[in-house]
């Protein structure tokens, strides 16, 4: 466990059980953002190559059955 986790655990286990909920909401609130932002960085970095994808010369593959 890392330092900034120990300090954490030991700030919230003094604190009373609705403000620990509160900490706890806190912090899945932040994981879940991270995991929106990190999407949208993977989307934004998938844009340029979908240029290639989208062009009159490969039109005939979009209908090309599923291997």
């Amino acid at each position: 466990m890392s330092d900034v986790a120990e300090k954490l655990l030991e700030c919230v286990d003094q604190l009373p059980e609705t403000t620990a909920q509160e900490v706890l909401d806190f912090a899945e609130f932040l994981l879940q953002r991270e995991a929106v932002r990190e999407d949208r960085e993977l989307s934004s970095a998938q844009q340029p190559s979908m240029t290639d994808w989208d062009n009159a010369d490969d039109d005939a593959w979009n209908h090309a059955p599923a291997v």
